[in-house]
């Protein structure tokens, strides 16, 4: 069988004539009017998507081939969709009716998943975790937040005014918002573009061999920790704000010309230059400060 999927309507189960044929791969046991647990078996590096309108989203991994869904819903006017076709999962959040309010269209989710899984999330309000995922990743949020932890893999996350948080995070990271304050802790990326128009961003993690780092934003502070034994090129530029450095940097052997008299910059390298570290904002204010 090539597709599974089940509807949950006020007063049960709605099942199409195929999905009979599913029940071994679906298991569908609500625990309270408003609770839908549902599973389904998944090969190697599945791919789930996630699209629900307002509340948190909990994804974590496990070691099961199966995707287990625990959704719990504000109000019976809100569906829980859930299909299943070849190795992709889709979730999907919808209304009942043409007058449903926005505080009866909030569903929460607690979604477990094979480590190496996929995931594609938009969550436009509440909150967006996921945990010891080490497969690829999309988010995109308006107003959720989202916190990631012992993820990997190719990481983009794009939000309007929702904050971002990654802790020991790994692989390469695109993160995008437009007034969301973005947090790398602990962080063992290679790859780092980070940007927000009136957030703040701090990044405390490893610099590796290689790596590339460039944060930028427009207003708001910048701030980089670093340790003795890091090592990297900085290249740190705010056209109206300050720049504040700890950091001994051995000046650039062949200095760019045209950055002489651009704002407030800041050129040189740390120990060896093993990574590529660039830092710019408008007005807002950069700091490379010493990690304590």
């Amino acid at each position: 069988m090539s597709a599974c999927k089940s509807n949950f309507v006020s007063g049960g189960w709605k099942r199409s004539g195929l999905l009979i044929p599913c029940l071994l791969l679906l298991t569908a046991a609500p625990a309270s009017a408003d609770r839908i647990i549902q599973r389904f078996k998944v090969d190697a590096r599945p791919v789930i998507t996630v699209h629900n309108p307002s509340g948190k989203v909990v994804v974590k991994a496990w070691t099961k081939s199966e995707v287990m869904i625990v959704a719990d819903r504000a109000s019976s006017q809100v569906a829980i969709d859930a299909e299943k076709t070849g190795n992709r999962v889709d979730i999907t959040t919808r209304q009942m009716s043409a007058n449903v309010s926005p505080s009866q269209m909030i569903a929460d989710y607690q979604i477990d998943v094979p480590e190496d899984a996929e995931l594609q999330i938009h969550d436009d309000s509440g909150n967006v975790i996921v945990s010891s995922v080490l497969g690829d990743m999309n988010v995109e949020t308006v107003g959720a937040g989202v916190d990631l932890e012992d993820a990997a893999g190719y990481l983009t996350v794009n939000t309007v005014g929702g904050s971002f948080v990654c802790l020991r995070c790994a692989g390469q990271l695109e993160v995008s918002s437009i007034s969301g304050s973005l947090r790398f802790v602990d962080t063992r990326s290679y790859h780092i573009r980070a940007k927000t128009s009136t957030g703040n961003i701090l990044f405390d993690g490893e610099f590796l061999p290689n790596g590339f780092y460039r944060l930028r934003n427009y207003s708001g502070n910048i701030e980089v920790r670093f340790s003795p034994g890091d090592s990297f090129d900085l290249s740190a530029t705010s056209l109206k704000g300050a720049v504040h450095n700890e950091a001994k940097l051995a000046p650039p052997a062949h200095p760019d010309p045209w950055t002489r008299n651009y704002g407030n910059s800041l050129f040189g390298t740390f120990n060896t230059g093993r990574a590529k570290v660039e830092l710019t904002s408008f007005d807002g204010t950069i700091n490379i400060v010493k990690r304590d």
